[in-house]
Order: C-alpha cells, then sequence, then structure tokens
C-alpha cells in the first residue's frame, strides 16, 4: 500500500519535518493546523477565523489528497482559552452540521502566541 504527502508549502512544514496530510490506503490524516494563510503567511486574529482559515486550508488538502470534508470521520480542536469555545463551535458547526465527526476539544498552548486554534482531522473514504 502506498503512502502519498500532501504539503501546503508552509515552513513549518519543512521546518518540523511533517506534511500537511498524509494519504494511506483509504484514510486520510490531515495535520494540526492553524489558522495561517500559507501563500502570505499571515494570521488573522480573531479565533473565529482563524477556525475558518484551517478549516479551510484543511479541505483545500483534503481536496489535494483525493478526499472532501464530508470524508472527515474524525476532529481535533485544540484551543488556547476555553472563552472560545462557543467562537470555534460556530464555526465548525457550519462546516461540520451535517457530516457529524466524532470530536473532541482540548485546552492547551500552542506554539506561537498569535495561534488560538488548531485543528486536526481525519478522514475515511468508504
Amino acid at each position: 500500500m502506498s503512502r502519498r504527502f500532501v504539503s501546503t508549502g508552509s515552513p513549518f512544514e519543512r521546518q518540523a519535518g511533517y506534511s500537511r496530510a498524509v494519504v494511506q490506503g483509504s484514510w486520510c490524516f490531515v495535520s494540526g493546523t492553524t489558522g495561517y494563510d500559507y501563500r502570505t503567511m499571515t494570521m488573522p486574529d480573531g479565533v473565529g477565523a482563524q477556525t475558518e482559515a484551517a478549516l479551510t486550508t484543511i479541505a483545500s488538502s483534503l481536496d489535494e489528497a483525493g478526499f472532501a470534508p464530508s470524508d472527515i470521520v474524525r476532529v481535533r480542536y485544540i484551543v488556547t482559552d476555553t472563552a472560545f469555545q462557543d467562537e470555534v463551535f460556530a464555526v465548525a458547526g457550519r462546516w461540520f452540521g451535517s457530516i457529524r465527526p466524532a470530536a473532541t476539544m482540548i485546552v492547551a498552548g500552542l506554539i506561537r502566541p498569535e495561534m488560538k486554534v488548531e485543528i486536526e482531522a481525519t478522514a475515511l473514504k468508504a
């Protein structure tokens, strides 16, 4: 079974030695994704905008891998403050309301102070 790698061109991928997504058989594993626009390396200020940007990057990576957001079966949200829950859920609800993947939210510090949310996803083609 072959393994395929997907990259956004982010300098973080090269520095840390990881792929934005890895396709293995009928599975696609998308790495933790923050709200950066990787073309401009800019980050929106608000957690809602960061969530939207992260999910857009995840959707783009899935598309490049031959998957769709509707293939997502698992999502993990990492936020830096419990106060961000409602705003993240509002955006996530728009994206996943009909998909309904298994989900977890964790409160933890992220590696850069501007990062307020990081999202990882797992997709499966049935």
